[in-house]
């Protein structure tokens, strides 16, 4: 039986990554912050040399785009460093080495989907610390899949779409950012693409559901689907004043992943499936 090691198992990701595993047949090791340090070169190697696995998926990271800019060497030690020593231990034991990245290794400026191959240019600590793990992952293996994502959503998250009906409950209207565009990814697709991607060739890859919206398109879609009603109103990010630069475009290309055969379907529809699953979880 396939062995996978998943780092950051606590995660919306990594919580649904091993389900999955599971399901299809994998033997899952699930490793939470509290039982490896990926910025601890010593912590990785003692669990990967325990565990032994065939293949490591680190889905670990430390998300925060604002807690990044004030938290500089948490963000570089865990998106950079952390990257590089899980890296280099999986190819020193011959594992299959599979990373999760981001839009925000990306200027978010574009017009049209980012490919695997275009320039990173971030313009975030959070984007940049990414961009360090990618770049450090390479000089630990050639062999490497890097999986970038956007908008990622899941259940037992902190995440937008959570945000989103939590805030409902008290407010009857609520500002949303209409002019920042990008595609929502929820994890259940992300997942099943991951696995699927174990057996193809590594390198670059981008997975995101299909389709594009802004995030007042998204909260809409949230209300809409949910049958709440709670009027959401468009605002421009200037007026609502992130304190740390958002991207005003972050849609990812798919050509990789269509080359492998892996069509995302829209994100409407895999949000319609996320809030029917956590209604019936709730009931």
């Amino acid at each position: 039986m396939t062995k996978v090691l998943v780092t950051g198992a606590g995660g919306q990701l990594g919580r649904e990554l091993c389900r999955q595993l599971k399901q299809t047949g994998y033997e899952v090791i699930a490793l939470t912050k509290k039982m490896m340090n990926i910025a601890d070169q010593r912590s990785v190697r003692h669990s990967f040399d325990h565990y032994q696995p065939d293949i490591v998926v680190n889905t670990a990271a430390f998300t925060s785009v604002d807690k990044c800019e004030t938290e500089l060497d948490k963000a570089y030690l865990i998106n950079g460093i952390g990257a590089y020593y899980t890296a280099l231990e999986a190819t020193r034991i011959g594992a299959q080495y599979v990373h999760i990245s981001t839009d925000y290794v990306f200027d978010g400026k574009g017009t049209q989907p980012y490919r695997e191959d275009d320039p990173l240019d971030p313009n975030t600590i959070y984007g940049k610390s990414k961009k360090l793990g990618e770049e450090l992952i390479r000089l630990a293996t050639k062999d490497s899949t890097i999986i970038r994502t956007s908008w990622v959503y899941g259940h037992g998250g902190s995440n937008f779409v959570e945000t989103m009906l939590k805030l409902a409950e008290t407010k009857q209207e609520l500002r949303v950012v209409s002019d920042q565009i990008g595609s929502p990814t929820f994890t259940k697709d992300l997942a099943e693409a991951v696995i699927t991607l174990f057996s193809h060739s590594p390198g670059v890859y981008h997975v995101s559901n299909s389709g594009i919206c802004s995030w007042y398109e998204f909260a809409k879609a949230i209300m809409e689907e949910s049958g709440l009603a709670t009027v959401i109103l468009p605002v421009t990010t200037e007026a609502y004043g992130n304190k740390t630069p958002r991207p005003a475009y972050s849609v990812l290309s798919h050509q990789a992943i269509e080359e492998a055969g892996i069509r995302p379907r829209h994100w409407r529809e895999a949000l319609r499936e996320y809030l029917r699953e956590r209604s019936s979880a709730r009931d």
